[in-house]
C-alpha cells in the first residue's frame, strides 16, 4: 500500500525536476531482503538506497553500536532546523531516536482502540460506557459467556490475546506502564508493572475460568472465529482497520471501536502496535536534496489524507489531526468517525524504543509468559495475586538471560560501565 501511495507522488516530483540527478525510482522489496541488504551495506560502509522505509524491528538492527556506527544519517539537525519536532507527535519520534539522536522520519502514530462485536453487545443490552478499566471490561461483557441456562458457552470468549502472541503482549506491557527496552536500549523485563500484566494475562487465557482465547488474525480459520463471533473483542490498531476492511468484508456493519480500557482508573486509553520509517543512509551524496524529498512524502497533507483513506492510518503530523476527513462517519463501524477516536487517543500513545535487542527481550519475555500461563492451568488460578510471585522469578530470569546478551557486545558493555562510574 506504502508504494502505491508514493508512486503517483514520486512520478509528479519527478516531473518538476530540471536536474536528472534529482528523480527518484521506487523500489519494492521483501522485508527479509531488504533488511539483509540494508546492514550489509551499513556493516561494510557501501552505499545502498538513498532512501529507505524501515519497518521497526528492522530498523532496530541499525541501532546497535555507539551513535557513529548507526548506519543511518543523524537527522536531529534536519529536524530542529525545519521545526518538525513542534509538528509531529513527539512518540512517534521515539522508536527512530538512539542517544537522544533522531534518525527516522515518522511515517504513522498507529494507536490502538479495543473493535468489540457491538451487534452482539447490544443484543444483550450491554453498555461499553460504563467501562474504564480491564477490570470493568470483565465484569460488565462477563454475561455473553453464560448461556441462557447459566451453562458456559464453549463458543465464545471475550477478548483476543494468547500466550505466543508477543506484539499483542508487548503492546499490554507499554499500556500498564512496563515494556522490555528502556530508552539506552537496553532490556529492563524484571519490572513490577510487567509482572502485572502477564499475570493478568495468564489468568485471562489459562486461569480457572478463561476469557480470552486464540483467533489468528492472518489466516481464514481466524477470518471465520471472528464472524462468528468466538471472541467478543480484539485489539485494533489504527491500520488493522483496512485489514479487516479488505480480508473480513462480512465484518462490516457489526462492529465498534472503543478506546483500551485502562489498568487503573484515570490511566492510559490506549496502546501501539507497529510503525515505519524513513531515513537517509550515512553514505549518502546529497542528504539536502534526500531530506525534502521525505518531507515530501512523509509531511504533506495531501499524502496524510490519502494514508487514512486508503490505508485508514492516521498521521502523526499533529497539525492536520483538525482535518475534517478524520470525522467523516466510517459504515464498516457502525457509522463511527473512527478516524477523530484515533486521533483523540494520539496523545497517549506510549513510548517505544528500538535496540538491537529488542527481539531477544521480546523472545524471553514471551518465554515467561508461557511458563506463568502453565503455572495458571496447573494450579487452577482465580485472581493474580496467586500467580505475582512467579510472575516476579520468570521476569527475573529472562532479564538476567536477555543481559547475557547485551554484555557479550563490546559496545554496550563499555557504555554501561562508562554510566556505572559516570559521577
Amino acid at each position: 500500500m506504502h508504494a502505491d501511495l508514493y508512486r503517483p507522488e514520486i512520478e509528479a516530483w519527478n516531473d518538476e525536476q530540471t536536474d536528472s540527478s534529482r528523480r527518484v525510482e521506487l523500489s519494492l522489496i521483501g522485508v527479509q531482503a531488504m533488511e539483509q541488504r540494508m546492514m550489509s551495506a551499513f556493516l561494510a560502509g557501501l552505499p545502498s538506497a538513498d532512501l529507505i522505509e524501515a519497518e521497526r524491528r528492522n530498523a532496530a538492527r541499525a541501532f546497535a553500536g555507539p551513535l557513529e556506527s548507526v548506519g543511518f544519517l543523524d537527522l536531529t539537525p534536519y529536524v530542529e532546523r525545519d521545526g518538525i519536532m513542534n509538528r509531529v507527535n513527539a512518540a512517534s519520534f521515539k522508536p527512530w531516536t538512539k542517544d537522544g539522536r533522531i534518525f527516522g522520519l515518522p511515517h504513522d502514530v498507529h494507536p490502538m482502540m479495543l473493535a468489540y462485536r457491538a451487534d452482539i453487545v447490544e443484543a444483550a443490552g450491554i453498555d461499553v460506557s460504563k467501562i474504564e478499566t480491564w477490570d470493568d471490561f470483565v465484569r460488565v461483557m462477563r454475561p455473553l459467556l453464560f448461556k441462557e441456562n447459566g451453562e458456559r458457552r464453549t463458543d465464545r470468549y471475550l477478548l483476543n490475546i494468547w500466550e505466543t502472541q508477543i506484539d499483542l503482549i508487548e503492546a499490554m506491557l507499554l499500556q500498564g506502564g512496563g515494556g522490555v527496552i528502556d530508552a539506552s536500549g537496553v532490556p529492563v523485563i524484571d519490572n513490577e508493572a510487567n509482572a502485572r500484566v502477564i499475570s493478568q494475562i495468564a489468568l485471562w487465557t489459562s486461569g480457572a475460568e478463561p476469557i480470552a482465547a486464540e483467533v489468528s488474525f492472518w489466516d481464514a480459520t481466524g477470518h471465520q472465529l471472528m464472524r462468528d463471533g468466538f471472541v467478543i473483542a480484539t485489539f485494533a490498531p489504527d491500520w488493522m482497520c483496512n485489514y479487516w476492511r479488505k480480508e473480513v468484508p462480512q465484518l462490516s456493519g457489526t462492529m465498534k471501536l472503543m478506546p483500551l480500557p485502562a489498568w487503573d482508573k484515570g490511566g492510559r486509553r490506549t496502546s501501539v502496535w507497529g510503525g515505519t520509517m524513513l531515513g537517509i543512509p550515512r553514505t549518502a551524496k546529497d542528504p539536502e536534496k534526500l531530506w525534502q524529498i521525505a518531507k515530501h512524502l512523509y509531511l504533506s497533507r495531501d499524502l496524510a489524507h490519502k494514508l487514512y483513506e486508503r490505508g485508514d492510518i492516521v498521521t502523526p503530523v499533529s497539525e492536520f489531526w483538525q482535518d475534517d476527513i478524520y470525522d467523516k462517519p466510517d459504515p464498516f463501524f457502525m457509522g463511527q468517525p473512527k478516524g477523530r477516536m484515533y486521533i483523540n487517543l494520539a496523545p497517549q500513545v506510549p513510548d517505544r524504543f528500538s535496540s538491537p535487542f529488542g527481539a531477544i527481550a521480546l523472545a524471553r519475555t514471551q518465554s515467561a509468559v508461557s511458563q506463568l500461563c502453565k503455572v495458571a492451568r496447573d494450579t487452577k488460578a482465580t485472581n493474580i495475586d496467586q500467580l505475582m510471585p512467579k510472575a516476579r522469578e520468570f521476569l527475573a530470569a529472562a532479564q538476567e538471560d536477555a543481559m547475557r546478551h547485551v554484555n557479550r557486545n563490546v559496545f554496550f558493555a563499555d557504555s554501561q560501565k562508562a554510566a556505572e562510574v559516570t559521577p
